[in-house]
């Protein structure tokens, strides 16, 4: 008889097998770990004895009364019209993508009318989110979107 099956054989086939699956989970655990870090916050412990504040601050934002909207224009630059709000303000953003992994890109701003701001450089288009602060004397508003 010509080409037997041995335990060799099986051993060998079993071998070539586990090394595939054991290689391919280990190749998909390094793309996994090094393309999302995982970090929403530093100290989840910290951060939930912050909580009742943050609701607070909240409460206090919406009573501001203020109505903001960010749009991106069609020469990819960043627009925020904010009305019921006192003019001028202080507009801040920073732009980060939603898996982490890339630093966070901050946006500056000309102001174009009342109540008009208009980012200085074009925004790259991909998936952002972004995290507004507007400021005027003591009053802060502050969101977070995607765009």
């Amino acid at each position: 008889m010509k080409g037997k099956f041995t335990g060799w054989h099986m051993a060998a086939m079993m071998g070539a097998f586990f090394g595939v699956v054991i290689g391919v989970n280990v190749t998909m655990a390094r793309i996994a770990v090094g393309s999302f870090g995982g970090v929403v916050v530093e100290n989840s412990y910290v951060a939930s004895q912050h909580f009742n504040g943050w609701l607070a601050s909240a409460r206090g934002q919406d009573e501001l009364g203020w109505q903001v909207q960010q749009t991106v224009r069609p020469d990819h630059k960043l627009a925020v019209s904010v009305t019921g709000a006192p003019d001028p303000l202080t507009v801040n953003a920073t732009l980060r993508r939603p898996l982490g992994g890339v630093p966070n890109v901050a946006v500056t701003f000309t102001r174009t009318g009342p109540g008009e701001y208009v980012s200085t450089a074009p925004v790259a288009d991909e998936r952002w989110i972004l995290r507004l602060e507007l400021a005027a004397g003591g009053d802060q508003w502050r969101s977070e979107d995607e765009l």
